[in-house]
């Protein structure tokens, strides 16, 4: 079999299938602010960090947050108050049925925990286009380790070298090369054109709909 063949995609959430920045900044206000939690949040800096942990984000921006696990429930009842302010990038729907109707398997890998991340799936009416969705679970690593891309494949019998990784930062490049898998950074998302290029992915791609030349 050709080294090369891509018989799996694995796609990351935010900023690669959906533009959620607007979302994610408003809930992270909101949920400061019903803890009571001062904080200078420049828009460009916080969208530019957007797929690390906040407990990275926020030592980043130097907020204090004291509970974090309270904040995170906070963030997680609020979030999809601010959903309206979230969509699909162009393509999504083109590009999953593609993928679908040319019998390459479609997986999610995201930072966000599991049920927020089927529940963001799923309004969007995009569950059946996926054979996994795969979002931070207790006791497994989370991007930019491989374990995450590793164990979908596991659970769908495909090989990591057969496997494109799909996303937006430095964290799914780095998990996919980790993982033994070809890498594709989109130019569309919350990183930099130079960002991405330091990581070295195998392919670079300004929007979803050239992801068919990668698979030709």
């Amino acid at each position: 079999m050709n080294k090369d063949i891509i018989t799996h995609i694995c796609f990351d959430l935010d900023g690669t299938l959906v533009d959620s920045k607007d979302t994610i900044l408003e809930s992270t206000k909101s949920a400061l602010d019903k803890l009571n939690i001062s904080y200078d949040i420049p828009v460009d800096a916080f969208t530019n960090m957007i797929g690390m942990h906040f407990v990275e984000i926020f030592e980043e921006l130097k907020i204090n947050v004291p509970d974090f696990e309270k904040f995170i429930s906070i963030y997680k009842a609020l979030y999809f108050d601010f959903m309206d302010s979230s969509y699909l990038y162009p393509g999504v729907h083109q590009t999953l049925q593609y993928l679908n109707e040319n019998n390459i398997k479609v997986s999610l890998l995201t930072t966000k925990v599991q049920d927020q991340a089927e529940k963001i799936i799923d309004h969007f009416n995009l569950r059946s286009s996926f054979n996994y969705l795969m979002g931070r679970r207790d006791g497994l690593a989370h991007k930019p380790s491989p374990e995450p891309l590793i164990y979908i494949c596991n659970e769908l019998n495909i090989k990591s070298s057969e496997t494109l990784m799909v996303g937006d930062t430095e964290l799914d490049i780095q998990c996919g090369k980790s993982a033994g898998s070809k890498s594709c950074g989109v130019l569309y998302g919350y990183r930099t054109k130079d960002q991405l290029e330091k990581e070295k992915p195998d392919f670079l791609i300004s929007g979803l709909n050239e992801l068919k030349t990668i698979l030709v």
